[in-house]
């Protein structure tokens, strides 16, 4: 079974009345329902615990309803076999409220790795993470990602999610611990990746962030879509 490439006219994401519970208690998600398409610049706002994370790991296949519907590139998530995640996941770029960059290794051999994950030979792999870094403005190639900012792990985070030149890129609290102008510089990159045909989806409880004049903004209050 192969996964479909996430293109075309249809929506690229669907939730069909998703409910997600953690053990018996904890309610993340309840009948929740939307869909997003190509290129689409989507903010999931809300409080913390409002279920944005969920809903991104959801999509990721990181995780299965416990009812109701994901459906990503035409594919249900919870009827993927473990062998097929791998081919969806090529078609992601996953940024989590860590960068996760290694400190052992300077931020474009960072970049480079999933471009090597994916099969790429060394040359082209460097070739893609330079133009992965030069797209988010962020030159220090050499440098260790501890050397850096916090706007600029961001960026570097950015670079190493779309090395890969995703067509959905998830991010997850990407303004969280930034400032006003590194958080504003950050929201102008994924407005700019949406441009180019990029599906971007970004979780944030940020009240006083800009919101880009090209974003929908999906609302959601104790794991329930606010109208």
């Amino acid at each position: 079974m192969s996964v479909a490439p996430i293109e075309g006219p249809a929506p690229l994401v669907v939730f069909d009345h998703v409910t997600k519970r953690y053990g018996a208690f904890r309610l993340a998600l309840s009948e929740v329902s939307f869909s997003i398409g190509r290129s689409e610049l989507v903010l999931l706002a809300g409080p913390s615990g409002a279920g944005k994370s969920t809903v991104l790991r959801l999509i990721a296949a990181l995780e299965v309803p416990s009812s109701g519907r994901v459906v990503v590139a035409g594919e249900d998530i919870a009827r993927l076999r473990p062998r097929t995640l791998p081919f969806l996941r090529r078609s992601m770029g996953i940024v989590l409220q860590d960068p996760m960059l290694l400190d052992d290794r300077s931020v474009l051999d960072n970049v480079m790795l999933p471009a090597l994950a994916s099969g790429l030979p060394a040359p082209q792999a460097e070739e893609r993470a330079r133009t992965a870094l030069a797209r988010v403005g962020l030159d220090a190639l050499a440098a260790r990602p501890q050397e850096l900012s916090g706007g600029e792990q961001q960026r570097a985070a950015l670079a190493r999610a779309i090395v890969n030149r995703p067509a959905l890129v998830l991010v997850d609290e990407p303004t969280a611990h930034l400032d006003a102008a590194s958080a504003a510089g950050i929201l102008q990159l994924l407005e700019q990746f949406a441009v180019a045909g990029v599906t971007v989806i970004v979780a944030s409880h940020g009240e006083s962030i800009v919101v880009p004049a090209r974003a929908r903004t999906i609302r959601l209050d104790n794991g329930r879509l606010v109208e």
